[in-house]
């Protein structure tokens, strides 16, 4: 029942992000599976990637949520979603693959050092000049590309990059969050297959597990976060965002540093 309370913590907390930030949540996703899997006793050299794949499938849930929810509200620009597709679901299934070449070690460091520039951009509140229009295919599909891959070997949604990006090419930044959890759909599926199919038929694999997405986590986690993203999204559209943002950099911080250690 314990496990299954802090399962349910990780929906709600990735939910009210998702809505909030555009983020997929996986931010606090990650950090806890990893803590909980290695509570549980599952193989070390596997966990990481488990954490990881986990938190992409869970993300599939939360950026649908919330990216209805933005809908609704009318901060969602479909344009930019669908021309963001193609790079980001490419990327995405390639950093899942490529997920299973590197050890547990290499994972996590990569995730604590993600943590602590995302901790200190979301503390200083470091934002883009608009300053220019999307670019033409080719450098959208590079930038798109990267985004996705990236994500996928962390674990995220995406919206870290995505609404930063998105507002440095002169997108309103309501729109821009509602547009990143949008694009953070696709992502997180394709990252999904990604992990599904580099974590299938290991023996080190807890039961209940499909390649390297644990069924029981994705299933309490996802079901809370869909309570949760709304709330999000209206908090996002009445509270001072860059308040939340310096608030949830303490949690990051914390994280990264710990997960580095």
């Amino acid at each position: 029942m314990e496990v299954l309370a802090l399962y349910a913590a990780l929906g709600i907390g990735a939910g009210l992000l998702s809505g909030m930030l555009g983020v997929g949540g996986g931010q606090v996703v990650v950090p806890g599976l990893l803590y909980l899997f290695h509570r549980k006793g599952f193989a070390p050299e596997s966990a990481m990637h488990l954490a990881l794949g986990t938190s992409l499938a869970t993300i599939v849930v939360t950026s649908l949520s919330s990216a209805r929810a933005h809908h609704r509200r009318g901060s969602l620009d479909l344009r930019i979603v669908r021309r963001l597709l193609p790079g980001i679901v490419v990327g995405a299934v390639v950093g899942g693959l490529m997920s299973g070449l590197f050890s547990a070690q290499v994972l996590r460091i990569a995730f604590g050092v993600f943590l602590l520039l995302l901790a200190l951009q979301m503390a200083l509140s470091l934002k883009p000049a608009p300053q220019r229009s999307l670019p033409g295919a080719p450098g959208l599909d590079a930038t798109a590309g990267a985004i996705g891959w990236t994500s996928a070997i962390v674990g995220v949604g995406g919206g870290s990059m995505v609404v930063p990006f998105l507002v440095w090419c002169n997108v309103n930044v309501k729109t821009a969050v509602g547009t990143a959890s949008a694009c953070g759909v696709p992502l997180a599926l394709a990252g999904t297959v990604g992990f599904l199919v580099a974590g299938w038929g290991r023996a080190d694999l807890p039961a209940y597990s499909l390649g390297y997405v644990y069924g029981p986590a994705w299933l309490a986690i996802s079901a809370c976060s869909l309570l949760a993203t709304p709330i999000g999204a209206m908090v996002s559209h009445r509270l001072p965002v860059d308040t939340l943002k310096r608030a949830f950099s303490v949690f990051l911080a914390i994280a990264g540093v710990r997960i580095l250690l």
